[in-house]
């Protein structure tokens, strides 16, 4: 199985270490992982401010980089969600995966044999949840499920935290953040706050982006809850957090 390795520009940039897990990840279970060296923006931040006919040459370097894979998969929903909605590529855009719906559903993978033994909390991110369709939205009335709990369910030692509101928006939102600061501060604040009253001790979500915005909210008001993506924790990350569970 050739895969295309699609990593967002600001993964590269500040969280490496997500890139890298994402890499191991896909290596333990068989895959083999092309990295395009010279991939860029896919053109999301500027789509997502109304300036989407200006995201073509975005657009035509992805096909350049991605086309001859037999899947492409991202360690980030939004991105995903990107190119499958806007690449405009179909033959792309079905090849595309998120990373945890690319596990389950083409690797239907089932034992990951890894031990993480903390209280970790889960953030739905919109993108993943609402437009991937990675777990159940909580207003529908209908059965719940969820992709990412089902392999959190495989990690030795691992708590869910339960929280109050599990898939209210982080208030990120890409160029929201920057046009909508004091009300995204907020937003990030409410759902910061509701892993605090739970007991949350790893912090962990599909996008980095809404965990980028959150730990900002989580050392500006220096609160004991690490940070990590959930490709980190499936790869068997280890971590300096206290009291860990039993």
């Amino acid at each position: 199985m050739k895969v295309g390795l699609f990593i967002p520009c600001y993964v590269d940039q500040f969280y490496p270490q997500v890139a890298i897990a994402t890499l191991e990840l896909l290596e333990k279970h068989g895959c083999e992982v092309h990295f395009p060296k010279n991939q860029t923006c896919c053109g999301q931040p500027m789509a997502n401010s109304g300036f989407e006919h200006l995201t073509h040459g975005c657009n035509d370097l992805f096909v350049k980089n991605f086309t001859g894979y037999d899947y492409i998969v991202c360690p980030s929903g939004s991105c995903t969600m990107h190119i499958k909605e806007h690449l405009g590529v179909p033959q792309l855009a079905a090849q595309c995966y998120e990373l945890t719906e690319f596990m389950t559903d083409v690797l239907h993978v089932n034992d990951l044999k890894v031990r993480f033994p903390y209280r970790v909390g889960l953030h739905q991110s919109c993108h993943g949840q609402r437009g991937l369709k990675i777990a159940q939205m909580s207003e529908l009335n209908a059965p719940p499920f969820s992709k990412v709990e089902q392999l959190l369910s495989q990690v030795e030692g691992l708590e869910l935290v339960t929280l109050d509101r599990k898939d209210e928006c982080c208030g990120f939102g890409g160029t929201f953040c920057v046009s909508e600061e004091a009300l995204s501060v907020r937003m990030g604040q409410d759902r910061v706050y509701d892993h605090v009253r739970n007991g949350t001790q790893v912090l962990t979500a599909g996008d980095m982006s809404c965990l980028m915005h959150m730990e900002g909210i989580i050392r500006r008001e220096k609160l004991p809850i690490k940070v990590m993506h959930l490709a980190e924790i499936l790869n068997g990350a280890k971590v300096g957090v206290t009291e860990p569970v039993a």
